[in-house]
């Protein structure tokens, strides 16, 4: 081999080897008790604080609250629980839901366990990511931690890789899903895909009935299926008044009952995140010193 060429051969190699992937580490995980998983960097990104609302002032979702509050502390606490899918109208608490019950199942004599020892730990996978779902699981089955993996917004526009690479791990292959972990998900659509995509598939099938039994087949993989919907203009006022007690605003309930209608109006529609943005924007108006 030409003496020139060894150098360049090493050059070459290590180049390679920096713009290859790291490994997957937990390093880290001690340090809080939720991550962003970003599988380009092959690590778990620690989120200092969750942005949540408190379980009490999800109003207008008494069953749906239990439901997953339940589960939730099953698993916190070793128990058998589920995967689940919470799907249904827009702004109605399902991402909230997850996260206030999260943050409940870390509650140690009423107070919030410190970063690192909480008993649950919320992971986030984008949408976009969901491909690399087993090499996110085979890294969390060697923790002594227990895990909800959390998908927000998830949707499917075909069936791709990403379709079922969902459904293998929901049905945990060979291995089995690891019992350290759950898959909690939310999505506006009831079976992650719109209906035209349903309807399509089953209209060019031979057997439409199998067709439109594998497109609908996902959902069937979550042990909890909890649907959210519209809610009426008494739930939406409870919403606006628990938000407005809990930051003890200076207004009367028949100044605040107006313009929370007014605003409902404008915004076209009612819904917990319509509540919240009204409160928000009221917060701000009512502020001392303005």
């Amino acid at each position: 081999m030409d003496s020139n060429t060894l150098p360049l051969l090493e050059r070459i190699a290590a180049a390679l080897e920096r713009l290859s992937p790291p490994a997957p580490s937990l390093a880290g995980l001690d340090g809080a008790d939720a991550f962003i998983w970003h599988p380009s960097l092959g690590r778990l990104t620690p989120v200092p604080h969750v942005a949540h609302v408190e379980m009490e002032l999800l109003q207008g979702i008494a069953r749906q609250r239990q439901m997953i509050l339940d589960n939730t502390l099953h698993f916190a606490r070793g128990l058998p629980a589920n995967n689940a899918m919470l799907w249904g109208a827009r702004g109605m608490g399902k991402s909230s839901l997850v996260k206030a019950a999260h943050a409940q199942a870390n509650m140690v004599d009423g107070r919030p366990a410190s970063p690192g020892r909480g008993r649950l730990v919320l992971v986030e996978i984008q949408r976009e990511d969901l491909a690399t779902l087993p090499e996110l699981l085979a890294l969390l089955r060697s923790s002594p931690r227990r895990f909800i993996v959390f998908c927000d917004d998830l949707s499917f526009e075909r069936e791709d890789a990403d379709y079922k690479a969902l459904k293998s791990v929901l049905d945990g292959g060979i291995a089995g899903r690891p019992e350290n972990v759950l898959f909690y998900a939310t999505s506006n659509r009831r079976h992650l895909m719109p209906r035209e995509m349903i309807e399509n598939e089953s209209s060019t099938a031979i057997n439409t009935s199998e067709a439109t039994e594998e497109k609908v087949s996902l959902s069937d993989r979550f042990g909890l299926w909890i649907g959210f919907h519209n809610c009426a203009q008494d739930t939406f006022m409870d919403m606006v008044r628990g938000y407005a007690r809990e930051r003890k605003l200076p207004i009367g309930d028949e100044e605040l009952t107006r313009r929370a209608n007014a605003w409902s109006l404008a915004r076209g529609g009612r819904s917990g995140r319509v509540a919240f943005q009204f409160i928000e924007d009221l917060s701000a108006e009512l502020a001392p010193g303005l």
